[in-house]
């Protein structure tokens, strides 16, 4: 076992004191890589001009003209490549920050941010779902930065499914019509009306309004029950109390790195498996998580693998495979020769090919070379022995079975309860295409993601199960997201909790609660802005996710709905945060924040936990 502890001598500055002791503006070289991407900015403009945009600091030692003279050229190229970070949607991450807690996401976007000062021409850019992770409204800044790229003399190749950034493309190439073996083909391509005008386009009936994922037209009411956390303040949060409702669809909205992820998984998560499972892993700052005798267990589906070997698959991961076995071993010839359950797995000896050890295919080392799989030449990678192959059942042998689609192999067990049921749940969640047998290492990780889901859909419920997920959108279609959408209040509608971070529209707009971080990244994030349905979020307008709310999906804001305003506005209406200079000079949300809906003055804030929990008593009362 290893931990990790700071170095009692720098105390984790990394440098040696005769390095620390040169400073710029009173701050050495670590005090400056501590700070956000956007707080660097700002040390740079007070280098150049001698005083902080904000004006809540003072510079203590400014630099003399002979040394601002020397410094002029280094600081537009630091400027320069922190410009970079800041258009593609990064001015929350610290310079400091290791890359190896970095997203997928966001270390595409470093190096999407590294070629924007490249100045190259005639270069061919491959992005993969480069949005991940990006509220809508960083996602517009990332969408500039490539229209830049491109308007240089580039080729930009992006791989996505945002509905933005596919409006803001030149061309579309959409592959379909369906999954895995039912796709595969050019559907549609060029501008967005070719795709809109498909009728063969899944995605065309999704831009072009044909198909959409729809606003409930009623939403849970939540009981009295509550998980309560109290003090957050791990990472950039700023004392956070907040509730979250058990028994409905909550959604943990805000912008990229406004502390989402740290309320949900260093403090939720790490203090439930604490309490739940003896975790090791300790939980961020925070005071104190109550409510946990609400609840009888905590699942996080992720979207890591659901095996690391290719041995491992949704057969086998659901549980569907062992009623496989057993009905295999009823039938009148296994029964004859006395085959048993275990006969048909190709994890043991007996009915699996030796030559092999039941994985179908054999590995040929080459030295320097990576190594290369070939089938195995006994089994032909069926995985079986030729004693094992013989027992049929309506035709079909294991190996068969193992080969078949999730849609064929419901075709043969569909009278078979045991097995049906099972397969029904991953037809449920849109993966009716993958086979059976297919290796754990060739599913994305939205595959992944469904599998796990499937399997707990298929377990019996006990209905007091928190469930939570990170962005489950991620590389899911529209069509897909829909049919994710129907598992979660599957989820829900049989008591369970869905503890939902996401930035996908479609699935906010179905949550039955909302509670939005903000009201920016990093140090000027970390704050709750307002708790509440989605109506009454749409109303606030010192929120972002609001904003998109009411433009984009077009949920009519309810000043009156159930929420609470939890950053309180001044007068004018602006956030207090959001003033520069204190000029009047304001941002886009600052001017959402002053004239609130349709231009008319926003409503004052309603707070308060207990007027809150009135109002869910009165509410459940009334359903009742």
């Amino acid at each position: 076992y290893m931990s990790q502890r700071t170095c009692n001598s720098c105390d984790g500055d990394r440098l040696k004191p005769d390095a620390l002791a040169v400073t710029v503006l009173g701050m050495n070289i670590m005090e400056v890589t501590r700070q956000s991407v956007e707080n660097a900015l700002y040390w740079v403009e007070a280098c150049r001009d001698g005083e902080w945009r904000d004006q809540s600091r003072s510079v203590s030692e400014p630099l003399t003209q002979r040394e601002a003279s020397i410094a002029d050229q280094i600081l537009k190229e630091i400027e320069s490549r922190l410009g970079f970070l800041s258009r593609v949607g990064l001015d929350y991450l610290t310079l400091d920050r290791s890359a190896g807690t970095l997203s997928g996401g966001e270390g595409q976007r470093i190096r999407l941010a590294t070629q924007i000062g490249s100045g190259l021409m005639g270069v061919l850019y491959v992005c993969d779902e480069p949005s991940v992770g990006l509220h809508p409204h960083d996602g517009d800044r990332l969408i500039s930065t490539l229209k830049s790229l491109r308007d240089v003399g580039n080729t930009v190749l992006i791989v996505e499914h945002d509905e933005a950034v596919m409006r803001a493309a030149d061309h579309i190439v959409d592959l379909g019509p369906g999954a895995g073996e039912h796709g595969g083909e050019i559907v549609a391509q060029g501008e967005i009306e070719a795709i809109i005008s498909a009728q063969d386009s899944i995605t065309g009936d999704y831009l072009g309004g044909r198909k959409e994922i729809a606003t409930p037209k009623e939403r849970r009411v939540a009981g009295e029950d509550s998980i309560m956390v109290a003090g957050a303040r791990a990472n950039n949060l700023k004392n956070v109390d907040v509730d979250i409702p058990l028994g409905v669809f909550v959604c943990v909205t805000g912008v990229s790195g406004s502390g989402k992820s740290t309320l949900v998984n260093e403090i939720i998560l790490k203090r439930l498996a604490q309490h739940f499972y003896r975790a090791k892993d300790r939980p961020g700052p925070h005071d104190d998580v109550t409510g946990l005798e609400h609840i009888d267990k905590v699942i996080n589906i992720d979207q890591s693998p659901i095996g690391r070997t290719p041995r491992s698959n949704p057969a086998t991961y659901t549980g569907v495979f062992t009623p496989i076995r057993e009905l295999y071993a009823t039938v009148p010839e296994a029964r004859a020769r006395g085959y048993m359950p275990g006969r048909f797995s190709f994890n043991v000896r007996g009915g699996r090919c030796e030559s092999c050890s039941g994985a179908g295919y054999t590995q040929i080392e080459m030295q320097f070379l990576p190594d290369v799989t070939v089938p195995c030449e006994v089994c032909k990678g069926a995985r079986y022995n030729r004693e094992a192959l013989e027992i049929l059942f309506k035709g079909a042998s294991i190996s068969d079975v193992l080969n078949m689609t999730v849609t064929e192999a419901h075709e043969v067990f569909e009278n078979i309860p045991k097995i049906s049921s099972k397969l029904v749940t991953l037809m449920d969640v849109g993966l009716g295409y993958i086979r059976l047998g297919q290796p754990a290492t060739t599913l994305s990780g939205g595959e992944a993601q469904r599998i796990k889901l499937a399997s707990e859909l298929s377990k019996r419920s006990t209905g007091q199960t928190l469930y939570i997920l990170d962005e489950p959108t991620t590389g899911l279609s529209f069509d897909d997201a829909a049919k994710l959408l129907t598992v979660l209040h599957r989820l829900v509608d049989n008591g369970n909790t869905v503890l939902l971070i996401e930035h996908h529209l479609d699935l906010i707009k179905n949550a039955d609660w909302i509670i939005d971080l903000g009201p920016h990244a990093g140090d000027e994030g970390g704050e709750l802005v307002a708790v509440g349905t989605p109506e009454f979020i749409a109303s606030v307008g010192d929120s972002f996710t609001g904003g998109y709310l009411r433009d984009v999906t077009g949920i009519v804001p309810d000043p009156d709905a159930e929420g609470d305003c939890a950053i309180k506005s001044s007068d004018n209406g602006r956030h207090s945060n959001s003033l520069e200079n204190g000029s009047g000079d304001v941002k886009i949300a600052d001017i959402l924040a002053e004239h609130g809906l349709n231009g008319s003055p926003t409503k004052p804030p309603k707070t308060g936990t207990r007027r809150r929990r009135r109002r869910r008593r009165r509410a459940a009362s009334r359903s009742n």
